[in-house]
């Protein structure tokens, strides 16, 4: 039987970053890898396997619908990036029935896991302390009252209520938490008992920790403004692991310099930061160099998601573990440059 052609050009990524041994021997038994390599695939490499191609891998695709009609055998295309892109005719590939795959649920344990870690270290204080320490300065058995919080029983607030929204809040259950969340498409959809839904600046008022976690899309950029961020209640933890475009993000450090609020973050507006950004001696803030992902085999997930979902494909399995392309989501796309997590 004639195995599947799979065009790969992963690059930024690396091949081990996404794939455990295991998964990619399995993957190069379900289809024929073109490319593979740590490196750019040459455009030749692509043009000349494109009419045969049934799958193609890619950080960062680009088909036209040119392109697209040339790929007469093509089933689906999956961007190893973290979000959908913007180089792809996405209506030509509906047209033709191709699926178009985001690896974005791949990043849920690694980046859930990191969102807790700041939430804890966030409540507890443990970064400011461990300064304080350092500096001779450490308070023996003070009560940091008014910044230092328990999670237990706590009031939780997620803008955005994703699936690395929804792991950070099941690693959270064992703190028996309220978990509001502010998510107008999945409240619309009515299949979650386990949140309370409210409007932004409820989520953004009512809650000790607010957790941003939405997709940034050309409508969010600044959803949660100046404005809103100076009706925080004082002492407010903000944790900020999706992207820095949906924070006003000089209000939020001014805030939090002036005490007002902590924040933990992974992610910048400007990334690398400069050296001689400002930010970097504001006062109650945890900083993170955008690493949520960067931790051995954290990626891996991805791997394990695009094979099931080649596999399904083959042999006409519905399911899919990645996230699908629709009309709707698309329309989210953020033109903006993306940073890769």
């Amino acid at each position: 039987m004639t195995r599947s052609i799979l065009i790969m050009d992963q690059h930024f990524r690396q091949l081990e970053e996404l794939f455990r041994p295991a998964a990619y021997s399995a993957l190069k038994e379900t289809c024929d890898v073109v490319g593979g390599a740590n490196w750019p695939l040459p455009k030749d490499d692509l043009a000349m396997s494109l009419p045969d191609a049934e799958f193609i891998i890619a950080a960062r695709p680009e088909l036209t619908r040119e392109q697209i009609g040339m790929a007469g055998n093509l089933r689906a295309v999956i961007e190893v990036a973290g979000t959908f892109q913007t180089g792809i005719d996405y209506q030509a590939c509906f047209d033709r029935g191709i699926e178009v795959l985001s690896c974005a649920p791949g990043f849920r344990y690694s980046v859930a896991e990191m969102t807790l870690g700041l939430i804890l270290a966030g409540a507890r204080g443990i970064v400011d302390e461990h300064e304080r320490f350092r500096a001779g300065s450490e308070r023996w058995l003070h009560d940091n009252m008014g910044t230092d919080f328990s999670l237990y029983g706590q009031t939780i607030g997620f803008v955005g209520y994703g699936s690395i929204a929804r792991e950070a809040a099941r690693l959270l259950t064992p703190f028996a938490p309220k978990i509001k969340a502010f998510d107008p498409w999945l409240e619309a959809a009515g299949t979650l008992d386990d949140v309370e839904f409210c409007d932004l600046e409820e989520t953004l008022t009512s809650c000790r920790c607010v957790v941003v976690a939405a997709t940034p899309t050309e409508e969010n950029y600044h959803l949660v403004s100046r404005e809103l961020i100076a009706k925080m209640p004082r002492g407010t933890l903000v944790v900020v692991i999706s992207r820095a475009h949906l924070v006003d993000f000089e209000a939020l450090v001014e805030a939090a310099d002036a005490g007002r609020l902590r924040i933990a973050s992974d992610v910048f507006p400007r990334e690398p930061v400069s050296k001689r950004d400002a930010m970097r001696q504001a006062e109650n803030v945890i900083w993170s160099p955008h690493r949520a992902a960067a931790v051995e085999g954290g990626r891996h997930p991805i791997g394990d998601m695009i094979l099931h979902d080649i596999r399904a494909i083959q042999s006409g399995r519905p399911e899919r573990r990645l996230q699908t392309a629709s009309l709707e989501n698309i329309r989210k796309i953020i033109r903006a440059p993306l940073v890769a997590s």
